[in-house]
């Protein structure tokens, strides 16, 4: 029994050796521990140390639609018809009258030399004769001049066929020639007028030897090709100025025309024209929507590779997190809490004590002393070597949990909270009354 006894009271002086229960000291192994009661005023301190947040990347704060646009349905075509109105009274404007005047060869008209085929002179003129046959070389070319063999370039471009006479006997005189020839134009390509619009044939038409007149340029042209001649005007283009005139006025007008003119048939109000309007403008309706949706279809097919890239991207990143294979800040829960952790500071803002302490089941137990509540921070200065700031937090006060919502916390901070006196003296009791049952029995086998 007296060896009972003497073990109890081994055990009992031995008990700080049987369980040692963590603390805050302000001296540990030569390391500088600073403890600060937490306040309003140490609290502001506290976060004013420099810390930014690590942040999420890019991915997270980008949206399917950004940068997207919906294309233009492109270049429409240009509209063919024109809308029909009725016309009200048409003004007449009549070009001034052309005086009679004889007509000048051109450039581009052909013309015919006939001469005598007797003795040397068909010889000297075979090769007149052989491109007249042919239609060459008596094109007025385009200095204004023909060339005849053994003659050589005879200039008649703006001549009277008079005129052009009395040259080319002068050449041929002079070149000991048989003057006995006749001059005509068998070609007349140097003046025309251009007859286009509401006609059966649009052509263009020469003026000759003899004056061309506006209703005879319509006749050559087929005449007027419109149901109702009461809404046709003719259109007439001359030297940058323009004349018309209603058809029902044709007969009792005289218009001669000249070189360079152009005649329009104009139908001002067609209703097989104004129906062809109204279906046209339709299918450009029509056009535009279709291609409204096909552009609704290529963006939305656009957002939706966006949007699979960027799920693909973020997924990516989450799978990075749960693998811990993402650079992180921590802070780290010892003592008392429910589940000693470390807790990874959110990204993008700053976590408080409160944060770290409800978010990940680390809050509080009952074997918890709420009187010793720290939050331990090495010191940022090389120069301090180590230096421990114990920030400590005494809940018995629950008022003073509102400190903990306003302290922010910084990478590598540790939460301790210390246990309770009652709790640490139930743990040396549960470690020594199993060895005090084990002693008592081999006492007393011996």
């Amino acid at each position: 029994m007296k060896t009972i006894w003497i073990a109890l009271g081994l055990f009992l002086s031995g008990c700080g050796v049987a369980y040692i229960s963590p603390s805050v000291s302000e001296q540990a192994d030569g390391t500088k521990v600073r403890v600060v009661n937490l306040n309003p005023e140490t609290v502001l301190i506290a976060n004013k140390s420099n810390y930014r947040p690590k942040q999420l990347p890019a991915v997270f704060f980008q949206n399917a639609g950004a940068g997207g646009s919906m294309r233009g349905a492109g270049a429409l075509p240009q509209p063919a018809l024109e809308p029909q109105s009725r016309p009200t009274t048409i003004e007449t404007r009549l070009p001034p009258s052309i005086p009679d005047r004889p007509y000048r060869i051109g450039v581009g008209d052909v013309l015919v030399l006939a001469t005598r085929q007797a003795g040397t002179t068909v010889e000297e003129l075979s090769g007149l004769l052989a491109a007249q046959n042919r239609r060459q070389g008596y094109t007025v070319q385009d200095d204004g001049a023909i060339a005849i063999p053994d003659v050589g370039r005879i200039p008649l471009a703006g001549k009277t066929l008079e005129e052009a006479e009395t040259i080319v006997f002068q050449q041929l005189v002079e070149n000991q020639i048989d003057p006995t020839f006749s001059l005509e134009v068998a070609e007349f390509n140097s003046k025309r007028v251009s007859v286009g619009g509401a006609v059966k044939n649009p052509a263009i038409e020469p003026i000759t030897l003899t004056p061309l007149y506006l209703n005879e340029a319509l006749a050559k042209a087929g005449g007027v090709d419109a149901p109702d001649g009461k809404y046709v005007i003719l259109r007439l283009y001359r030297d940058g100025k323009l004349y018309q005139m209603p058809l029902k006025s044709l007969p009792n007008t005289q218009i001669r025309l000249k070189d360079g003119d152009r005649i329009f048939v104009d139908t001002d109000y067609k209703l097989d024209q104004a129906q062809a309007y109204f279906e046209e403008q339709i299918k450009l309706a029509e056009f535009r929507q279709n291609s409204r949706i096909l552009a609704l279809n290529e963006l939305n097919a656009e957002i939706s590779l966006r949007r699979a890239s960027l799920e693909e991207s973020r997924s990516n990143f989450k799978s990075r997190i749960e693998l811990d294979a993402v650079d992180r800040d921590y802070v780290y829960l010892v003592g008392e809490v429910k589940n000693q952790n470390r807790f990874p500071l959110p990204f993008g803002r700053k976590a408080t004590v409160a944060d770290a302490l409800y978010s990940g089941g680390g809050a509080l137990t009952e074997f918890a002393n709420p009187s010793q509540i720290y939050i331990l921070r090495a010191s940022p200065n090389p120069a301090d070597f180590g230096a421990v700031t114990a920030w400590h937090i005494d809940a018995r006060n629950a008022v003073n949990f509102l400190l903990a919502t306003k302290m922010e916390l910084r990478p590598n901070d540790i939460i301790f909270i210390a246990e309770q006196p009652i709790t640490r003296w139930g743990r040396v009791v549960k470690q020594i009354v199993p060895s005090l049952i084990t002693a008592s029995i081999g006492a007393a086998s011996n």
